[in-house]
């Protein structure tokens, strides 16, 4: 699965340990729709839940830079 930028750009900062009302304040946006990107993030890629999203999506994109 290929992520958006903003969806890739939300689960980065969920990799670095954001909740989501840090990742809404930071990226300007309501926190229901943060919640609505990571729940797309999540059944896109197969997920059970945020942290398993993001160690899948670095096993499909090794490139991906979490720091």
């Amino acid at each position: 699965m290929k992520l958006s930028p903003k969806k890739l750009e939300i689960l980065t900062l969920v990799a670095r340990g954001f909740t989501d009302k840090e990742i809404a304040v930071k990226l300007k946006m309501s926190k229901r729709t943060v919640q609505t990107h990571i729940y797309s993030i999540i059944t896109g890629l197969n997920a059970r839940n945020r942290v398993n999203a993001v160690v899948m999506y670095m096993h499909l994109d090794p490139k991906w830079k979490v720091l």
